[in-house]
């Protein structure tokens, strides 16, 4: 049954994840269905999918297995063009009230949100084949600088990036870094940084912070690297310039906030 993925983080899901799986599967001429919310833990071949609640199933007659092929392939086009990515392992029923219940820790970090401009656009003029491997060494490029700038990377999505750390002139290092590696592949990314507390709940981070970083990396254009306020207070005595990006309202994120652009 083939599985695909999608991972938002949306102000209104409690945990700082509204992530949602979707699966299709094919018998003769009848299509089944299933989706519904998930719970995505760890990043690369650590990643665990849960099921927050029992998922949602349909199942569709076409009346001729040729139309049921059409059906499913047009299906999964559509979910691809949603911007879920191919989901290889398994999902997993609803963890154990247990685990949820652990109990939180506080911490606070610099919050990093890498997100590639016109992804969906630039996929469809190369084909599949040559834009999995620009994503190769696009990710390869990425988990590169995090690890020379000590970031945490915290979640992928289909062409995204979600790390932490633990200084921000660590990020925006990193930010910077990043930039330039990938402009050799062609590719134009959006960054946004956000300095918060956030808590661990049995190894998952939660909190409002996740959403305001989101939401300032929404508002940069491509090749640029926008800071929130509160980022830009913790360096006052760097040597990194910034230059002021204006108020702004950000979706879901109570208050204004003023933003700032990294300057090279």
């Amino acid at each position: 049954m083939p599985k695909f993925l999608r991972i938002g983080v949306l102000q209104s899901n409690v945990s700082g994840y509204t992530s949602k799986a979707w699966c299709v599967r094919r018998a003769g001429s009848v299509v089944f269905l299933k989706w519904g919310a998930v719970e995505v833990h760890g990043a690369g071949d650590g990643r665990r999918v849960y099921w927050t609640r029992l998922p949602q199933e349909k199942t569709v007659r076409c009346g001729t297995v040729q139309r049921a092929q059409d059906y499913a392939k047009a299906a999964i086009a559509r979910r691809r063009s949603h911007r879920y990515e191919p989901l290889a392992g398994p999902i997993a029923p609803r963890r154990r009230s247990a685990e949820r219940s652990a109990e939180l820790k506080q911490a606070l970090a610099t919050i990093l949100i890498v997100d590639i401009v016109r992804s969906t656009e630039k996929a469809a003029k190369l084909g599949d084949a040559r834009w999995t491997k620009i994503m190769g060494h696009y990710y390869a490029a990425v988990r590169k600088e995090l690890k020379s700038t000590r970031g945490k990377e915290v979640v992928t999505t289909g062409d995204g990036v979600l790390a932490t750390f633990k200084a921000p002139a660590s990020g925006i290092r990193c930010a910077t870094a990043i930039q330039k590696a990938v402009r050799t592949l062609g590719l134009d990314i959006r960054v946004g940084l956000h300095a918060g507390e956030y808590s661990v709940s049995g190894g998952e981070m939660v909190g409002l912070a996740f959403h305001i970083g989101t939401r300032v990396a929404a508002k940069a254009r491509a090749g640029e690297v926008l800071v929130s306020s509160a980022v830009k207070d913790l360096m006052a005595r760097s040597e990194i310039r910034f230059r002021d990006h204006g108020v702004h309202q950000l979706k879901g994120v109570p208050a204004r906030w003023r933003l700032y652009r990294v300057e090279d």
